[in-house]
């Protein structure tokens, strides 16, 4: 069948969910029997989200071709249960280098190198070329940023010409807008929506499709007047309403018969337009019924915005529905701990276990390693991921094998102690950019160890993201204490560290949290639980 291409545009304000709300219309065409693959659309110039940081982007997401990508990407890859490339996010940044490298080796000799045509045919051809590469019959195309902003303009337009070039049957523009409600009269407003298709417009879009992001369900009345203001058919118009877990979308979305307009819409009569979603709400449903709580400390220093640790939080709620457990989250921003405004103890009663999130950087470092002594001395199952596991050595280094001022250099580079230095791999690097070690790394599991237990493998791959590796030199010293190697990489270095002396005190170099899937929970993240809750009991 001919590629059909799905835009999906936001208006009205940022963080309304349109990557959620994409990848919950990637699930239910997935659901229909079409291969679907999802496109991410940065506007900023940045080549890719590497060198953000986290309070600017939220969490940098990696796919296993090593692409450091936007936290959409990872929706996607969960709603859809795929593996998507670093080419599955497009920047401004990608499209302007390819169109200026191609300018220097005269490609365009002769011609003037404008926006239209050279940028807006470089991001159609990419689009198509996705769509092509990874055999799809449907792309689905989310433009980040708000409709109105100058930096998008490039992209909708390009949208604009494809749907020329491919037709009414081939193409879909979906338009997510917010619909407020007045806390004095309790009514639901449309005019910002309305102002938001218009704006739409002016670019040379009719929406097909809206989605109306609300805290309630939409009114009859309120779906009349966007259907007459916007030019939308009324049995087009979704109500997208406030959930408790983001999963539960596509359902709310399946049941008004967003599958349906779609297949007409996109003239796909021979595709089933009933969505068996079966195991998708037994999964939601899970979320909500559960026989025990526990309490986990995430220790972080980027705690005030959540979406910084955005895998982790859902690879949690995985494994709490497999686990059938609720998992409440006591948030511990380690550069309050270093400055004394919190105390570890104090924070610490009634927490089940604890995970020390990723991070780069010393601000924070002393806070998250007493916190780290904390919960090894309080025996709590602990799991450190990358510069985590990094620290639990530095804290172990210093607390047990007595080794003064041991560190990593990346935060102390004349530490007389390098318990964590600098991978061989990285010295010379200059550029920061995607010079990281990233993507699916095989890890070689040591037989008998815990790591084994979960894993129930010789080799596993996980997707890293990190320069830094735990110094091999010091390895006889920890495992003399019982802080042994339970996987190593294939260049020789420790990827996963256990302490032999405690049910659960284990770190990961790698980022386990990429590869967890709501049907398909990270093993590591289930038997961390496991233990929280038999430590809670």
């Amino acid at each position: 069948m001919t590629c059909k291409y799905i835009f999906v545009t936001g208006g009205v304000l940022s963080g309304l969910g349109k990557g959620v709300t994409t990848a919950s219309i990637g699930l239910l065409l997935k659901c229909m029997g079409l291969k679907v693959t999802a496109v991410k659309i940065d506007p900023y110039v940045n080549v890719d989200a590497g060198t953000m940081n986290p309070y600017m982007h939220g969490e940098v997401y990696v796919t296993d071709d090593g692409g450091e990508v936007d936290l959409d990407i990872g929706h996607y890859e969960r709603f859809l249960n795929t593996d998507l490339r670093k080419r599955n996010n497009i920047t401004t940044g990608k499209i302007y280098l390819r169109v200026i490298e191609k300018e220097r080796k005269g490609i365009y000799l002769g011609q003037t190198v404008q926006i239209i045509p050279h940028i807006t045919d470089e991001i159609k051809d990419e689009i198509k070329s996705i769509g092509k590469e990874q055999g799809a019959d449907v792309v689905l195309v989310e433009i980040g940023g708000t409709v109105g902003d100058i930096e998008g303009l490039p992209f909708l337009e390009a949208a604009r010409q494809l749907r020329l070039e491919e037709g009414m049957k081939n193409t879909l523009f979906i338009h997510v807008v917010l619909i407020p409600k007045l806390g004095t009269t309790g009514e639901l407003k449309t005019k910002p929506a309305q102002h938001s298709v218009q704006e739409l417009r002016r670019i040379g879009i009719q929406p097909d499709i809206l989605v109306a992001r609300s805290s309630e369900r939409l009114s009859e009345e309120a779906k009349k007047k966007l259907a007459l203001f916007t030019n939308v058919q009324y049995n087009a118009i979704f109500s997208n309403y406030d959930v408790e877990y983001v999963y539960e979308v596509p359902t709310v979305l399946n049941h008004q018969g967003l599958p349906k307009i779609i297949k007409e819409m996109l003239d796909l009569n021979t595709v089933s337009d009933r969505c068996d979603l079966t195991q998708w709400v037994e999964f939601t449903n899970n979320l909500k019924t559960y026989d025990r709580e526990v309490t986990v400390a995430l220790i972080g220093k980027y705690t005030s915005l959540r979406d910084s640790y955005l895998s982790i939080i859902e690879a949690l709620r995985h494994s709490s529905a497999k686990l059938r457990v609720k998992v409440n989250l006591r948030w511990v921003e380690a550069t309050d701990v270093e400055r004394k405004a919190i105390n570890p103890k104090e924070i610490m009663e009634g927490v089940s276990g604890g995970i020390v999130l990723p991070g780069f950087g010393g601000r924070g470092v002393e806070g998250k390693l007493l916190m780290i002594k904390e919960l090894r001395e309080r025996e709590l199952p602990t799991l450190g991921i990358c510069f985590g596991l990094q620290l639990m050595v530095v804290e172990f280094a210093r607390n047990v094998l007595r080794l003064q001022e041991a560190h990593t250099t990346e935060v102390n580079p004349t530490t007389p102690h390098p318990v964590v230095d600098l991978l061989t791999s990285q010295e010379g690097v200059i550029y920061k950019g995607g010079t990281m070690r990233l993507g699916s790394k095989p890890i070689k599991i040591i037989r008998g160890t815990k790591a084994f237990e979960i894993y129930g493998s010789e080799v596993i791959y996980e997707r890293h993201r990190h320069r830094y590796q735990i110094n091999p030199e010091y390895v006889n010293l920890y495992e003399r204490e019982g802080f042994i190697v339970s996987g190593y990489s294939d260049e020789g270095f420790p990827e996963i560290m256990e302490y032999r002396g405690s049910k659960f005190y284990l770190g990961i170099q790698a980022h386990p949290e990429f590869k967890s899937r709501p049907l398909s929970p990270a093993p590591l993240f289930t038997e961390f639980l496991k233990n929280c809750m038999y430590s809670s009991k």
